[in-house]
């Protein structure tokens, strides 16, 4: 009825979410052709969690590889006849329809490739941890809905930037033929970036409010408010502009973008955090050359129209981060 789906789990220090994870992926409505658990040279007890659970195939490394990387990895080793790839974080938990809703939705809608499932706070299920991603011209990202009560929000299917890849579901071809996340974001925002790079290439993202997940959110990286995170995050949001803006949203969006730099600079200095996001930002300027090389080869090869890309971008005046 459905093509075989390998589920992937990137797993580092997980030990306090990894058994809820795996049991709820034991009893989905329909079982995945194979679970794959990538774990980065976790130090915890997630490997002695794992043993319980025979049959879920184990990818150990002997560091961390970050979460795009070791994403690759297992979706390179990932069975051949697998025509999806699911990924799923060690802190979200899916409901036991969470795959086969994505597959529906699939059937349903063949001319999307990307599935992005609902995403709820796991502390607090009436509330929202988000819907999609969104992007805005200026360049900054955020989960659509995050926050708010999630009887706020529109439960039909409709079509967001980008899945959340805490929980999402993606035809492999896909992945393959983009080349899959780009390893040196490491993580933060780098879903962000392969949702761009799929869009550049033809790809489109269905949303899927049946498909539903509760997520505790950066749970192994001291929380989205961490310095790990924040530099993470806001260096990767000045390469994924960089990257994928096609060219000329590129040089239009570009002061914009560089408002949203300097006024975020100001901003988290007056909070305290002057010092990561002046790292930050100083390391995104070091990596540029880097990431204009690569986008010379992305831009070269795209396939989406400059308004394919304007169509789906955020352009409200103020963003709207808690958008419904």
């Amino acid at each position: 009825m459905f093509g075989k789906v390998s589920v992937i789990i990137v797993n580092w220090n997980s030990e306090r979410f990894l058994e809820r994870c795996l049991v709820a992926l034991m009893v989905q409505t329909v079982k995945p052709h194979e679970i794959i658990l990538l774990d980065n040279a976790s130090t915890d007890g997630s490997l002695e969690i794992l043993r319980r659970f025979p049959s879920v195939r184990l990818l150990a490394q002997d560091s961390n590889t970050g979460f795009a990387r070791g994403n690759n990895f297992a979706i390179n080793a990932a069975a051949a006849g697998s025509e999806w790839i699911a990924l799923l974080n060690p802190d979200a938990f899916p409901e036991p329809r969470w795959l086969k809703e994505c597959l529906l939705s699939a059937q349903r809608s063949p001319q999307f490739d990307i599935f992005g499932s609902k995403l709820l706070n796991a502390s607090a299920p009436l509330l929202l941890d988000g819907a999609g991603d969104a992007y805005h011209v200026s360049g900054l990202v955020w989960r659509i809905g995050h926050g708010i009560p999630a009887s706020a929000l529109h439960e039909s299917e409709r079509e967001v930037f980008s899945p959340c890849a805490a929980a999402a579901l993606y035809r492999r071809s896909a992945l393959l033929e983009v080349g899959g996340f780009d390893a040196d974001f490491f993580c933060y925002v780098e879903d962000v970036d392969l949702g761009f790079r799929l869009r550049l290439a033809g790809y489109r993202c269905l949303y899927v409010p049946k498909s539903v997940v509760h997520h505790v959110g950066s749970g192994t990286t001291g929380g989205q408010n961490s310095d790990f995170s924040f530099y993470h995050g806001h260096r990767n949001l000045v390469w994924t502009f960089v990257k994928d803006m096609p060219g000329l949203l590129f040089w239009l969006l570009l002061p914009l973008h560089l408002v949203l730099n300097l006024a975020s600079i100001i901003w988290f200095a007056f909070r305290g955090q002057g010092r990561v996001i002046l790292r930050a930002k100083r390391d995104a300027l070091l990596g540029l050359p880097k990431m204009w090389r690569k986008r010379q080869q992305i831009q070269k090869s795209r396939i989406a129209s400059t308004s394919d890309i304007w169509r789906v971008l955020d352009k409200h005046l103020i963003p709207k981060i808690r958008k419904s």
